[in-house]
């Protein structure tokens, strides 16, 4: 049986390990990633090179690791702590203590109470274009 050995398009492997593709381009730029190039220029990225940034990533805190983006569609996502979180009707108005700020988000009052969100949660906010979604982190 023989092993091989995937090769992966720059858009892939930035998907796999969770970072953007201009990311991955600067560090095949820079030397960082090695790659193969196709007949016509194309870089492709064997499946092993990635290992060594899968390992790492799995080695920090679930908070820190960037295994969570992997599941999620959106990149741009800011970690924190909820300091408040208010029902009224079919909204619910959470706030994340993100650094020295905070973040609101305004989401429906079912989506919280399925996350169960209260004060002092673990949470992160996931920002798409001019929405902001919450992602329960424990």
């Amino acid at each position: 049986m023989s092993t091989t050995n995937p090769m992966l398009t720059p858009r892939e492997a930035a998907r796999l390990i969770g970072v953007s593709y201009p990311s991955i381009k600067q560090w095949i730029l820079s030397g960082k990633l090695k790659t193969v190039q196709t007949p016509g220029g194309h870089h492709r990225i064997a499946h092993s090179t990635l290992k060594p940034f899968l390992q790492k990533d799995k080695a920090k805190p679930p908070a820190a690791s960037r295994e969570r983006f992997r599941r999620v569609s959106g990149r741009n996502q800011l970690a924190g702590k909820v300091i408040s979180v208010r029902i009224e009707g079919l909204l619910a108005e959470v706030i994340l203590s993100i650094g020295d700020t905070s973040v609101t988000a305004i989401i429906t009052a079912n989506a919280a109470r399925e996350l169960q969100l209260k004060k002092g949660d673990a949470a992160a906010a996931l920002i798409k274009s001019t929405d902001v979604m919450i992602e329960r982190l424990d």
